[in-house]
């Protein structure tokens, strides 16, 4: 367990303690004194190494299944004997510009938290040291670290939507520069960075449900004085589907803008083609017909004859060309 085992501490009104370090008699101790909680962190512990926790905390086996598993969508479920959630953070990584989501199981109950990390994305040392530093709002207990963890992971939300419209805009600003769209990889762009809203929409979509629940104060083992800070994570939740929900339409707009670039460019390239073609054909039919080696043909035998068919040629080619440069076909 000591691998899995991120951090285990025993917290009494508000402040960390020297507790046992045995599971068993940490949570005994916890629950013995009334004002004390027990926070234990894992990290993708395997199915043997979670049976211990899921022994001392009496946690429900699907919940436990649903832990291990690690592809979940957000919620909040109620079990007899303990509150489950899942979060998903996500991670921008800047060298790829590629969004990633992680997974955060948060299982409480009488005197006990325990989160279940999956991922690179949501470490919690950070989350655990600030709160450690705010004894006022650990005073709450469990419902404290729930609250910490899902401001922190919805905070961050903000951070990756804000990345992301960076960016869209240099998206933007290529496919409507004087060149732009000419590329080969600009739909694939588009689509790539569709794809990364997507992965984050699955992850901050799904949580509004749970976070008007525990909004609403109605949540067992969620302490009723909670709702003021449940409510705040809810609304920057809100702001940041808000955000998601403008960059999904801004790529659609983008990649129809796109599309359309690419229709009147293929046309202009037509009407080009389709000039030269008209102004090719002209001399072409000149030379045919005087090509033929008929006897009769009275302008062969004219002195003059050859110069003025070169003249001919060349006014006629000269004024299609003129026609079409008015036109805009050239």
């Amino acid at each position: 367990m000591r691998r899995v085992i991120v951090d285990s501490a025993l917290y009494r009104d508000g402040r960390r303690t020297d507790g046992p370090a045995d599971l068993s008699q940490a949570l005994s101790e916890a629950r013995a004194t009334g004002d004390a909680f027990l926070w234990v962190g894992l990290h993708e512990p395997t199915h043997a190494e979670f049976d211990h926790v899921t022994a001392e905390f009496a946690l429900h086996p699907l919940a436990v299944e649903d832990a291990l598993k690690a592809h979940q969508r957000p919620k909040l479920e109620v079990y007899d004997d303990s509150l489950f959630a899942v979060l998903k953070p996500v991670v921008y990584e800047p060298e790829s510009d590629r969004v990633s989501s992680g997974e955060l199981m948060v299982f409480m109950g009488d005197s006990f938290v325990v989160t279940v990390r999956h991922g690179e994305g949501a470490p919690l040392a950070a989350v655990r040291k600030r709160l450690e530093a705010d004894p006022e709002v650990l005073r709450h207990g469990p419902t404290a670290v729930l609250y910490a963890v899902s401001d922190a992971i919805v905070d961050h939300y903000i951070d990756v939507a804000g990345e992301l419209q960076v960016d869209l805009e240099e998206l933007e600003a290529d496919v409507f520069a004087p060149t732009g769209g000419k590329a080969g990889n600009t739909a694939e762009r588009i689509y790539t960075a569709k794809r990364q809203v997507l992965e984050f929409r699955r992850a901050s979509g799904p949580l509004a449900g749970p976070m008007s629940r525990l909004t609403a104060g109605t949540v067992p083992f969620v302490n009723e004085h909670s709702q003021p800070f449940f409510r705040d994570v809810n609304d920057h939740l809100t702001r940041a589907n808000e955000q998601v929900e403008g960059l999904d339409r801004l790529l659609s707009d983008v990649l129809s803008a796109h599309l359309a670039q690419m229709g009147v460019r293929q046309n202009d390239d037509m009407r080009k083609i389709s000039a030269w073609a008209a102004m090719a054909a002209v001399p072409t039919m000149v030379a045919g017909i005087y090509g033929m080696n008929f006897d009769h043909m009275p302008e062969l035998h004219w002195e003059w004859s050859y110069p003025a068919v070169i003249v001919l040629m060349v006014g006629t080619v000269f004024g299609l060309y003129r026609l079409f440069k008015r036109r805009g076909w050239m």
